[in-house]
């Protein structure tokens, strides 16, 4: 009988049966797992069984390829942290969809178990409700990688150069120097300060996400014919609406 217990976190939870739920995982050594919770759905169980949360796992089955059953602990309650941040919720809810919609099922990924993790972690620990967002950015590439996507933003694709990178071609995902961007620069995806551009025109968070976003749509959920979650559209929402005012504002002065 196939069986295993793994640190996790909760990814996705979704009614089943009477009172039961399937819920979804994301562990380092069997990927996105699901599994079926009895009792899931009960008021006992509601605080655990929450997107974000992490919990210590136990799964089970009488064939590998089944269902199975999940047993879960609590260990940490994530989002219970973060209900008077609401730009920090919609962050945890993008993490929770993205892994949900982008990842295969029971494929290891350690290092972005661990990518997950810390990121949480930072989310936790960042009072100013906005500190975290580089780091998610960042996830985001590690997420995209991890899907088959990497992107190229050490070095100009049209010189080699690895210096005034400003642009991302939005058709190779590799980056583009200042020089070389030429009559198409309006074409071309802005490279955020904090991952080497040096000319972003749009606040950094913004262009980071826009960027992310644009080849999770593009190479990960059009190849599965689904559009990127709306969780994670309502984040970039969130923080184009605090952040491009800011940016307009810094205009407006000079």
């Amino acid at each position: 009988m196939p069986e295993w217990q793994a640190d996790a976190i909760i990814i996705s939870v979704r009614p089943h049966g009477e009172g039961n739920s399937i819920v979804s995982l994301l562990t380092a050594d069997y990927g996105r797992h699901a599994g079926l919770v009895r009792g899931g759905a009960s008021k006992k169980m509601r605080g655990t069984v929450q997107p974000g949360n992490r919990v210590q796992a136990s799964w089970r089955a009488r064939l590998s390829e089944q269902l199975g059953q999940m047993q879960l602990e609590l260990t940490q309650a994530v989002p219970a942290r973060f209900l008077d941040s609401p730009m920090r919720l919609a962050g945890v809810a993008s993490i929770c969809a993205l892994l949900e919609g982008a990842l295969p099922e029971r494929e290891p990924h350690a290092g972005l178990y661990a990518g997950t993790d810390a990121l949480l972690s930072l989310i936790a620990m960042d009072d100013d409700n906005t500190g975290w967002l580089e780091g998610y950015v960042r996830w985001e590439l590690g997420l995209l990688h991890a899907a088959g996507y990497q992107l190229d933003l050490d070095r100009c694709a049209a010189s080699g150069e690895t210096t005034n990178l400003a642009y991302v071609s939005p058709k190779s995902g590799a980056a583009v120097s200042q020089n070389h961007a030429g009559q198409f620069a309006n074409r071309l995806l802005p490279l955020p300060r904090f991952l080497g551009g040096v000319a972003c025109p749009a606040h950094d968070w913004v262009a980071g996400l826009d960027l992310t976003g644009h080849f999770l749509a593009k190479r990960v959920f059009a190849a599965h014919n689904a559009d990127i979650p709306a969780a994670r559209r309502r984040l970039a929402d969130m923080v184009e609406t605090r952040y491009k005012q800011a940016v307009d504002n810094q205009e407006a002065v000079r």
